[in-house]
């Protein structure tokens, strides 16, 4: 049948396939890299507790995190991951409205998470000894760190104007050397605590004292006795959650990951359980990094380093931000031997830690390139099949000089600051894993039967009850996140509904579906008649001979000329794209087209009708008049792909047919 150009999404191109542990570095620039700033945002957020609050992220991580994304890559094997699978499991408008709106959390975590890597590989390079540019004062290092970032985003979008393409190869060679130098920081760090434990010792006593170096006003309950100190590591370690971020991105690149020869297309199990793999090596490493990284930073840099507050968590009067000569870059700051222990290891040193700076500034490029591929896999595979953005969208180059627009002017906002941005990041990671687990939740649900504490998958509820306290714990302690992430909400929504008022007269024809060899060759013998009258019929109302003899007589329509019925029902009417399902079928003598499945009955009869010209004389399709207002029927066509359904029909087939000599014929006469 036919088939309308651009109408709907083109078939997905085979991907390169590889070896899941050199996946497992293509998403570990994203997760991996933020080794770079979680353990100076994990003690900025934390103080001294930030040990604790970073054990609590890593047993959500395994038991809560892990298992949800276990569940989704076995159900969205084709790396659409969380929202995906909510796209399947929700219909209609309200099923549209949702899923755009965890489009912009992910529109937030993927823009955030170019800006902030951004931002801290500007933190390493202007803070590295062998930076050409003196840095006097924070106004200077604020301006050098904005200029430096929009560099560093301008020249990933170049990269990616020019075609880039991740590489998984240079992804593994960035992502093992980066671990290979932060493993080498952390390991001579725990080898120093063993050998001095009373560095360590010191750090649980500042934690008995309640020394913690946590801000008075962040502080949620008084006392430091031991019970206190494990809930408050519970209630701020939400603030920590930047450290899950490589759950969505690990199942996103499941298409590259090679399986078994045997796999069948729609259940790869050997690719589901590779991946799931992938996914548990990603978190155990993270893990393991994450905590080890977060004692070292407490027990080895000095507080007066990393925050502005004393130990029981006042201001400290005139600190400016280049005394804090750890912040975002806690690692480095070991690494380039500058803590008062002196050197962990004797090659430690301005040589050493210029090569570690070097790798964290490239691992953390290479997360923004990640997530920019990211954003150019989600935005073409939802919003032009919604019909909620111009088709430009579906070409690379245009969307990368929009977001690349979009990260300078948010760099600029956040003055290139990486702490202020983490808020926005955590909360765009929480959501999307929140979502996860609701879906995992619903299709547990779905797929079970009997009683509803049987369907209900218990752990699955647990995990997503914890997510979705960690969520809201996040909004509350960091309103500035949900700010932003409503500013891409909002944005995503506004011009969504604008692109799809704005194509609403598309014709967006995939073609109609014979589902046997009856209906074709019924369905070739109308398009064959020298001149074919359709007429609109709802089943139901009256019967095909009372409603033939009235639209003869009222539209004088000879006895020699067949009339053909068409009932068209209903579907999804949020749906953009038509490929209905097409059925003829003979009825008290009468040929009945019968279509289901569609989304619009105007953009349906259209089709058809253009159909029907490609044979011989364009046929007629006549209607009778509609008592809806011009107003209540331009609504309901927009949104039910009902009403003022005559004039849309002529509308669209006058659009779609520039041939006067080829269009159908609407005739509109006597009554509906």
């Amino acid at each position: 049948m036919s088939d309308q150009p651009g109408a709907h999404a083109e078939p997905a191109k085979p991907h390169h396939q590889s070896f899941w542990l050199w996946v497992m570095c293509l998403t570990g620039v994203d997760y991996f890299s933020t080794l770079g700033y979680q353990p100076s945002i994990a003690y900025e957020n934390a103080g001294l507790l930030a040990p604790l609050a970073t054990i609590v992220l890593v047993l959500v991580t395994l038991f809560g995190a892990l298992p949800i994304y276990w569940y989704v890559c076995g159900r969205s094997h084709g790396g659409q991951g969380s929202i995906g699978m909510l796209a399947k499991l929700v219909s209609g408008w309200g099923g549209k409205v949702l899923v755009l709106t965890l489009l912009g959390f992910a529109a937030t975590d993927f823009v955030i998470t170019k800006t902030l890597s951004g931002a801290d590989a500007a933190v390493h390079l202007i803070t590295n000894p062998n930076w050409p540019l003196a840095v006097p004062d924070d106004a200077e290092k604020t301006r050098q760190a904005i200029y430096v970032t929009g560099f560093l985003l301008m020249l990933l979008g170049a990269s990616f104007m020019r075609g880039f393409r991740e590489v998984i190869g240079l992804a593994v060679v960035i992502v093992g050397a980066y671990l290979l130098l932060s493993g080498i920081v952390i390991g001579a760090g725990v080898a120093h605590l063993v050998k001095h434990p009373e560095a360590f010792h010191q750090l649980i006593e500042h934690i008995r004292a309640g020394e913690w170096y946590l801000k008075e006003s962040e502080r949620p309950l008084a006392g430091t006795g031991l019970f206190t100190i494990i809930a408050i590591s519970l209630i701020i370690f939400p603030k920590l959650a930047l450290g899950l971020s490589g759950f969505e991105t690990g199942v996103a690149v499941m298409p590259l990951v090679k399986g078994r020869p045997t796999d069948d297309p729609k259940d790869p199990k050997g690719r589901v359980a590779n991946t799931r793999k992938l996914l548990i090596t990603a978190a155990a490493i993270m893990s393991v990094y994450l905590v080890c990284s977060s004692v070292v930073v407490a027990c080895l840099v000095p507080p007066e380093h990393l925050v502005k507050v004393n130990a029981a968590g006042a201001e400290r009067d005139g600190v400016a931000d280049k005394e804090l000569k750890a912040k975002d870059r806690a690692l480095a700051y070991l690494a380039h031997g500058e803590n008062r222990a002196g050197k962990l290891l004797p090659f430690f040193g301005d040589e050493f830690g210029t090569v570690y700076d070097i790798a964290t500034v490239i691992i953390l490029w290479f997360a923004g390139a990640s997530a920019m591929a990211g954003l150019l896999n989600l935005v073409p595979q939802y919003l032009p099949r919604y019909g909620m953005a111009p088709e430009w969208t579906r070409a690379t180059r245009p969307l990368v000089l929009m977001f690349t627009v979009i990260n300078l002017i948010v760099t600029v906002i956040f003055r290139a600051n990486v702490d202020a941005q983490s808020a926005a990041y955590a909360t765009g990671v929480l959501v999307l894993i929140t979502s996860g687990c609701v879906a995992s939740v619903i299709d547990v649900w779905q797929r079970r039967t009997g009683r509803w504490y049987s369907r209900l998958c218990w752990p699955f509820l647990l995990i997503t009850l914890v997510f979705v306290y960690t969520t809201i714990a996040n909004v509350f302690e960091k309103p500035d996140g949900i700010k932003i992430a409503a500013f891409f909400i909002l944005a995503i929504l506004v011009t969504s509904f604008w692109s799809r008022w704005a194509r609403s007269r598309e014709l967006r024809f995939a073609g109609f579906k014979l589902p046997d060899a009856e209906s074709r060759l019924m369905w070739d013998t109308i398009r064959d008649l020298e001149l074919t009258v359709l007429v609109p019929h709802r089943p139901g109302r009256r019967s095909l001979a009372n409603k033939e003899g009235q639209i003869r007589r009222e539209h004088r329509i000879p006895r020699d000329l067949m009339i053909v019925f068409v009932e068209v029902e209903l579907d999804d009417t949020s749906d953009f794209v038509n490929e209905p399902e097409l059925r003829v079928t003979r009825e008290e003598g009468r040929y009945v087209v019968k279509i289901t499945g569609a989304a619009s009955i105007a953009h349906t009869l259209a089709a058809l009708a253009l159909e029907m010209a490609k044979v011989g004389r364009p046929p007629e399709v006549h209607f009778g008049w509609t008592d809806d207002s011009p107003v209540s029927g331009t609504l309901g066509f927009l949104l039910f792909g009902e009403g003022n359904v005559p004039w849309m029909v002529r509308d669209l087939i006058r659009r779609a047919q520039p041939d006067e000599s080829k269009r159908p014929l609407i005739i509109i006469a006597g009554t509906a």
